[in-house]
């Protein structure tokens, strides 16, 4: 069990890039974008095929990330310059992207077992720094039974999340990003101040898409393969860390938002692994788990509200009632009642 709960919190950590570009065009452009479920394989299938080519792995990411940008931009040109509805160009770009994967690939599976990738040289890069050995001799003194082999992929895929969400809080500040928010809440008022919110919407789609296609990329180098059909319901788990992260977290401010995201990220996939850890659950339930932890997401919090508000009621008309005994007016207490 430790095993899985430490393998589920890598591979969340690498999977919060993909949450954070969700993020974006749900939660700042207002856009509901399904281009992700084609996006994701896009990078992981140009990322693949140029290591298996003997390109230098982090060249083969950074061209993953463009080629996620490209494929953004594409839907909002489809959207902004096509006139088609949102959901419907987000899906008829999915749809193409699955050929476009699969001519990029050349097949549907490209195994990278065999390769050196990011995700290997980062380990070797972090096992040379000796870190390792300090921190099992530390938690070998203090008696702990499971001791992970190494902590690099861990430690360095949060500080490039956290890098990630630092540089999303920082553009969203400048007036590009203010801008790109000022869309996703009111087109029209934007408008009016003569700015072009087709290029900010194309903008916006394309940063998304890049950082999902760069999670792409990272996954498939961590998983040992990019296979086409990897991204399907990618979409639903990007949703599912935003909602359980600003359920827990919050989300008042950007900064606090973005980190919520990443804690999300973390969070389903512990659910996740927990989840499958059930007797009749099986892997192949994996869909069907997600569907329902996003589900209870969205339920929860609404039925906690509401339990609140009920008690908060409760409160007052207790409170008006006191007066009321004293030989008080008693409209307060009409007024609470009929709020009831």
């Amino acid at each position: 069990m430790p095993t899985a709960i430490f393998g589920s919190i890598e591979a969340g950590a690498i999977y919060a890039l993909m949450a954070l570009g969700v993020y974006l065009s749900f939660r700042i452009l207002d856009f509901p974008d399904l281009t992700v479920d084609g996006s994701f394989v896009t990078g992981a299938s140009v990322a693949a095929v140029m290591i298996v080519g003997g390109y230098n792995p982090f060249l083969a990411t950074m061209t993953a990330l463009l080629a996620g940008f490209a494929a953004g931009c594409l839907t909002g040109l489809l959207h902004t310059k096509g006139k088609i509805n949102a959901l419907l160009s987000g899906i008829l770009m999915m749809i193409a992207l699955y050929s476009i994967n699969l001519r990029i690939m050349g097949k549907s599976n490209v195994p990278l077992l065999s390769e050196e990738t990011a995700i290997t040289k980062l380990t070797a890069f972090w096992q040379g720094l000796g870190i390792d050995q300090a921190i099992q001799s530390l938690f070998g003194a203090l008696g702990m039974g499971f001791i992970p082999k190494t902590w690099g992929i861990l430690i360095l895929m949060l500080i490039l999340a956290f890098a990630a969400k630092v540089l999303i809080d920082l553009f969203l500040k400048t007036d590009i990003g203010l801008a790109i928010r000022a869309t996703g809440d009111n087109e029209t008022m934007i408008r009016s101040f003569s700015a072009d919110t087709d290029i900010l919407k194309i903008a916006g789609l394309g940063i998304s898409n890049a950082l999902v296609a760069f999670s792409g990329a990272l996954v498939a180098q961590y998983n040992g393969f990019s296979d086409v059909g990897m991204g399907i319901g990618m979409i639903i788990i990007g949703l599912a860390s935003v909602i359980i992260g600003e359920a827990i977290f919050g989300a008042k401010t950007i900064v606090r938002a973005t980190l919520a995201v990443i804690g999300g990220a973390i969070l389903y996939r512990i659910i996740v692994t927990l989840a499958l850890r059930v007797e009749f659950l099986e892997t192949g339930d994996m869909k069907l788990i997600t569907a329902v932890i996003v589900i209870g997401a969205l339920i929860l919090p609404k039925l906690i509200q509401q339990q609140k508000e009920k008690q908060r009621k409760r409160r007052r008309l207790a409170e008006a009632k006191k007066t009321n005994a004293y030989g008080k007016s008693g409209e307060h207490l009409a007024a609470i009642k009929s709020d009831s």
